[in-house]
Order: structure tokens, then C-alpha cells, then sequence
């Protein structure tokens, strides 16, 4: 039985059950990229892409790891290389059940019960239809103005809590519990639009959503006093086992902090120290890239979005402050004797499944006549031609995709060896994303404390928090970003985020209800390619969104 083929990889997808979240054990470490003179130029072996060269098998955008359905399962696919060998497809649907399912050991603060609750049939979460309705695959992350996570309620709002009762200590307002019973999270946070309107070069007009985000009933007192928020709506995690097998030097290749080249784009790789191994790495997950692994992601968002514990996480989501949270943990029966919440099989099976979810195939291709549809076709010269090529890099190649750090498994349990995983090594993949970190530009206002008519008021139980921003920034330092960057997000599947889901929206927070608006947020480094949409004409327009709704 080839029990040590592919098995070892199972953690590293993007997203973990939380989307986007830095451990709070995991380090970030100064960075030390190689010495890089050309930026964009990967030693991959590959001829360069360009507006009008492209290579025959782009459609094919997971490589081999491709899959070709195109409905509402189309992001929760294997890789085709499993599902023929019983024992690694075996594995893939364990972890697939584990992802879908509730963990002994649930909060005591949480903010959804399984991981599937946040990543929506494996795709993004989304913006609660009103403020009336608690944010369940979206949350906000906090710290002060240095980036530390606030002393009462640690680096992100759990908006659930499994605490009956009131218990000594703690000061419960808001009713958190999903099942209509007695429980507690930390606070309720609610966002709200301003529309904001504006023209293409043709005259015609458009209009976009500009968050304010509040936060109201806190259970343990009020924030410190220069507190930051994030908004973040779970990503997608199809795809995640081949960004982890790019190999570093690939990446870093288009790294430009100081913009050599002069063309106003200059990423910025980040390097963070991975647990287990303790070594630093070239961090590529999360909105603005706090993880280096699928593993670290999927175990802190264990921990920050369920209140599950595991060999990375092992502290309960509960700072010193939070009484009624640590009298409540305290009462867990844990289902592991080392006094966690999850165990390492149960964690590697919910890698191995992260890391080979496939990737849909493009749309808009004739296999037969081996050609795209004009629109596609036309929308991509425009796509090059704006240089939006410059972060969403279309094409990469993976090297040997790395073993899992803890270890191989199969259906009976680890298997002792720890081998790389034949099936996402050596692709050639279009996820058009650099991985790096890109100043988008904006700025947000100091929070600040309102009553429900927007006057000014004292900390309360008729106030609230307040964060109004302009742009893409959320004025929160994470790990070696700033409060205005973040990673390019990979656009592969971008045209079927909503057929999956019907109520997902796009960037970070949700806020583009369409592709246009999300375009149309883009600045920093992206405004001149948002100038260039802007200047198009509406033909123009709808190629490009053609090509993009391809992806």
C-alpha cells in the first residue's frame, strides 16, 4: 500500500478554519529575502508570459491538480491523483468529515462551531445580511496601535461563548449563544455603508460600499484605549497545498521593495517562525501574511475561531482578564489526555484534506480548437496592459511539495515516515498572485466612542466603538505588515465565488459586491491600474471582467 506517496501534507492549506489568522505563539522574525537585481524574472525554466503570449495549458490552472467541475461544489474537489488510490482518498474524506463537524473541547469563546461554517463549501464566508445578524464566517481582529493584542480581549472578537450563566467576574450583555440558549461571547460587532459614487471616464456611474465598523456590548469591560480593528471574511482555501510548493526563491524573485524597476509596484516579502520546526519561513498565508504554512494556519484558526486547542494552539482563547472565560474552560472534558482539544491525527487528516483540495479549471476554453473566447482573450491583453500583472502574478511552478511537519498518515493513524507528496510537485499553476505584501494605500480615523445617534459619548453601555476608514486600510499593524498592506489575494476561481456561494462578496471585508467594485477599491500601488479601468471604455470593461470571471 503506497501509505507514504502523498499522505504526509495534509495542513498546510491557506485558511485553516478561521481564514486568515497568526497564531499567537508564532514569532514573526526580521526578513532576510536573497539579493534579488531583477525583480519578476523566476528562474522557473518557463518562457515569460506576456499581453499576448500565453501557454496552451492555462486553462488548466491547478496543473494536474485541476478539477473540471463547475457547480457549487466546484472548490471542494480532491486532487484527480487520489482518487483512484483508496487509502489517500480515504484519508481525504476523513479530514473532509472533520472540517464539516463540531470538536469535544468547543470554546469556551468561539466564532463558528466547525471550520465548513466559516469557509462556506470551501470557499469564502460573507458580510451578515444586516446588523442584526452576528457575523458567523467573518470576524474582527484587534490589537492596540502597536499591533499587540488588546489585555482583556487578546488579538480577535469571538462573538460566541458556551458560558451558562453569570459567572463571577464577568460583566455578560450580549447574548452569544447559536443555539438561543444562555451564553457569552466578547462583544457584538456589526458593520454598516456609507455609498459612495463615482464615474468611468465614459460617464457612466458606479457605486461602492464604504464600511464602518462597530462594536457594541462588551462582556469584560472596554478596549484599551488606542484599539484597532480588522475586518476579515474567510477565504477560500482550495489550492493551498500548491502555494505552498512554490519554491521560496520563485517568490521572492518578485519581491521589489524598493522599486527598482520604477514601475510603482514594490512587494515585500515577510518571513515568520513556523511552529514545530521553529525555523523561519517564508510566510504565505493569511490576508497579510502572518502564517508560513497550511499547518500553522488550520491550528490557529483551531484556536482563534473555535476555541480548540491542539499541539500548535494549546492555550484556551481566554486572556487573564476574562474570568467567566477561564472558569469556563476550566470545565472542558477534554478528549485528549495531554489536556487538548484536538489531536495530531484529527489535525494531519484536516491538513492532507486542505492541502489537496483541487483547483477549478478556467472557463472560456475550447479544448478542442485550442483557442479562448475573443472576450477572454481581449480581457486579458487589457489585464497585462494595466499591469495588474504586477501583484497578480498569473503563473508559477511548484518544486517538491514539502511534507507534512507532523508526520505521514493514513486511515489507521501515522504511519511513522514523512514524505513529500508527489501529487502537487512540479505543477505549472496560474493562481495570479505574487504572495507578497503590496501597500494598497488609504487611512483610517482614531475609533472612536459613539451613541446611537453618532454623537460623542463615555464608555458605557449605550456606547460604541467606531471605525470609519477610507480606502483599503484598517490602520492595524499585524506581524511585519503595516496597517495599510496586505498579500495578493490569488484570483484562480474568482468567476465561481458566487456560484458557489450565492452570498459571498469580495476582498477582505467583504465589501465589493461584484468584481467592478472590488477594481474599483484597488490603490497604493494599485491606483494606476485602477486608473487604467477607470479610463477604459465600457467594451473594454466587460473584456476584462470577462477574463476575470474565467479565472
Amino acid at each position: 500500500m503506497k501509505r507514504h506517496l502523498l499522505l504526509t501534507s495534509f495542513m498546510l492549506s491557506a485558511l485553516g478554519c478561521g481564514g486568515s489568522s497568526q497564531s499567537p505563539e508564532a514569532k514573526p522574525s526580521e526578513p532576510q529575502p536573497p539579493v534579488v537585481t531583477l525583480p519578476g524574472q523566476p528562474n522557473d525554466g518557463l518562457a515569460p508570459l506576456s499581453s499576448s503570449t500565453s501557454d496552451t495549458n492555462e486553462h488548466l490552472a491547478g496543473g494536474a491538480v485541476t478539477t473540471d467541475v463547475q457547480n457549487e461544489d466546484a472548490f471542494s474537489q480532491s486532487a484527480p491523483a487520489i482518487r483512484s488510490d483508496f487509502a489517500l482518498d480515504a484519508v481525504f474524506k476523513s479530514g473532509d468529515h472533520l472540517f464539516r463537524g463540531t470538536h469535544k473541547g468547543l470554546g469556551p469563546v468561539f466564532n463558528n462551531p466547525t471550520c465548513q461554517g466559516c469557509h462556506i463549501k470551501d470557499g469564502r464566508g460573507e458580510v451578515p445580511s444586516s446588523p442584526q445578524r452576528a457575523m458567523t464566517s467573518m470576524f474582527l481582529r484587534i490589537s492596540d496601535e502597536n499591533g499587540q493584542p488588546d489585555a482583556v480581549y487578546g488579538d480577535q472578537l469571538q462573538t460566541f461563548g458556551t458560558v451558562a450563566g453569570h459567572p463571577t467576574g464577568a460583566l455578560p450583555k450580549f447574548n452569544g449563544a447559536l443555539d438561543e440558549g444562555l451564553a457569552y461571547g466578547e462583544a457584538y460587532a456589526f458593520v454598516e455603508y456609507e455609498n459612495i459614487t463615482g464615474k468611468f471616464a465614459d460617464g457612466e456611474e458606479y457605486e461602492l460600499r464604504k464600511p464602518i465598523y462597530k462594536v457594541t456590548d462588551l462582556s469584560y469591560g472596554p478596549f484599551n484605549d488606542t484599539v484597532r480593528f480588522s475586518a476579515r471574511v474567510s477565504p477560500a482555501i482550495f489550492g493551498s497545498g500548491l502555494l505552498h510548493a512554490i519554491p521560496e526563491q520563485y517568490i521572492t524573485s518578485y519581491a521589489d521593495p524598493d522599486d527598482v524597476d520604477n514601475d510603482g509596484i514594490s512587494g515585500r516579502a515577510v518571513y515568520v517562525t513556523e511552529p514545530i520546526s521553529e525555523q523561519t519561513k517564508l510566510a504565505r498565508f493569511g490576508y497579510k501574511l502572518g502564517t508560513a504554512s497550511v499547518l500553522q494556519q488550520i491550528a490557529g484558526a483551531y484556536r482563534g475561531d473555535m476555541g480548540v486547542t491542539n499541539r500548535i494552539n494549546q492555550s484556551e482563547p481566554c486572556t487573564d482578564n476574562q474570568i467567566a472565560c477561564n472558569e469556563q474552560a476550566a470545565l472542558e472534558q477534554n478528549s485528549e489526555a495531554n489536556g487538548l482539544d484536538l489531536s495530531d491525527l484529527d489535525l494531519a487528516q484536516v491538513e492532507f484534506y486542505n492541502r489537496l483540495l483541487a483547483v477549478p479549471a478556467r472557463r472560456g476554453f475550447d479544448v478542442q480548437t485550442n483557442t479562448w473566447q475573443d472576450d477572454v482573450k481581449h480581457g486579458r491583453a487589457l489585464f497585462f496592459d494595466a499591469n495588474c500583472n504586477g501583484c497578480h502574478v498569473p503563473r508559477h511552478k511548484t518544486g517538491e511539495a514539502p511534507a507534512s511537519l507532523l508526520g505521514d498518515v493514513d486511515i489507521l493513524g501515522f504511519t511513522g515516515e514523512s514524505t513529500p507528496i508527489a501529487a502537487l510537485s512540479e505543477q505549472v499553476i496560474y493562481p495570479y498572485s505574487d504572495l507578497l505584501l503590496h501597500d494598497m494605500g488609504g487611512e483610517c480615523a482614531p475609533i472612536k466612542l459613539e451613541n446611537a445617534q453618532g454623537g460623542s459619548c463615555q464608555v458605557g453601555e449605550n456606547c460604541i466603538y467606531v471605525q470609519r476608514c477610507e480606502g483599503l486600510a484598517d490602520n492595524r499593524p499585524e506581524g511585519q505588515a503595516s496597517g495599510t498592506e496586505w498579500r495578493t489575494t490569488p484570483l484562480w476561481g474568482l468567476g465561481l465565488v458566487q456560484q458557489v456561494n450565492a452570498r459571498a462578496t469580495y476582498l477582505h471585508d467583504g465589501r465589493a459586491r461584484t468584481i467592478s467594485e472590488a477594481i474599483l477599491w484597488h490603490g497604493g500601488e494599485a491606483e494606476k491600474a485602477k486608473q487604467a479601468y477607470l479610463a477604459m471604455s465600457k467594451t473594454e470593461r466587460s473584456q476584462l471582467l470577462a477574463f476575470l470571471n474565467s479565472l
